[in-house]
């Protein structure tokens, strides 16, 4: 059986250090490379606040020279609204049946998984990883249909994710960070000190395209990964 595939979708917008921290968290546990895959048309949340090409763009500065990252850009490709379940089947057409795969995601987002498209069809397609933090939501009460779909399908050995194609969930812990993408732009928009929470490529990328300097479109969730 190939070795485990890990994608990392979100909208990355834009990408900060505690986005890197998770790929990086993820890359050492299962010893595999990261593909961090940003979402061209997020459900569920307003507009971004760059382009998806921008998105990307910042997410190719951020991989630099980084051993086991890299930036997928199929989303980007596909015309209409990024659902994860699409592209899963558009990795299993690629892949194969028997391939492991695995989607990164973080546990906020993993909690409001009922509200996914088609979200029961996620784990005949892929294991889940949740990048988790002290006080994850994974410690409070799930929603009942979440619950349900979760017994039996916990895991503790990184192998386990490598020996079948899909239907596992993994928690992976990792240091406490606090960057968030909503606030990064909100200081951007405010004036406020904010170069320190993104790698510098980034940052001056942010600033030579004068990005997130119009806070309006920041009225809705913080990034998360595509549904």
């Amino acid at each position: 059986m190939a070795g485990l595939r890990v994608y990392y979708g979100g909208t990355f917008d834009p990408v900060h250090d505690g986005h890197l921290a998770i790929a990086r968290a993820a890359r050492d546990v299962f010893d595999t490379t990261i593909r961090l895959m940003p979402a061209a048309d997020p459900p569920h949340r307003s507009p971004p606040g760059a382009t998806a090409a921008q998105r990307a763009e910042m997410l190719d500065l951020a991989v630099a020279g980084e051993d086991g990252l890299c930036v997928d850009r199929r989303e980007l490709r596909r015309e209409g609204r990024s659902y994860s379940i699409d592209t899963l089947h558009d990795l299993r057409a690629e892949h194969g049946a028997d391939a492991p795969i695995a989607l990164l995601v973080g546990a906020d987002s993993f909690v409001g998984l009922p509200d996914w498209h088609r979200w029961r069809e996620l784990f005949d397609q892929a294991h889940f990883i949740i990048a988790e933090r002290p006080g994850s939501p994974l410690d409070r009460d799930l929603r009942p249909e979440l619950a349900a779909m979760l017994a039996g399908r916990w895991c503790h050995a990184p192998q386990a994710l490598r020996d079948t194609p899909a239907g596992l969930v993994f928690r992976l812990h990792q240091a406490l960070h606090g960057e968030s993408a909503t606030a990064i732009r909100q200081r951007i928009a405010a004036g406020r000190p904010w170069r320190d929470e993104v790698p510098a490529a980034v940052a001056d990328y942010i600033e030579r395209h004068r990005l997130y300097l119009n806070g309006s479109r920041d009225s809705g969730p913080a990034a998360r990964p595509p549904l």
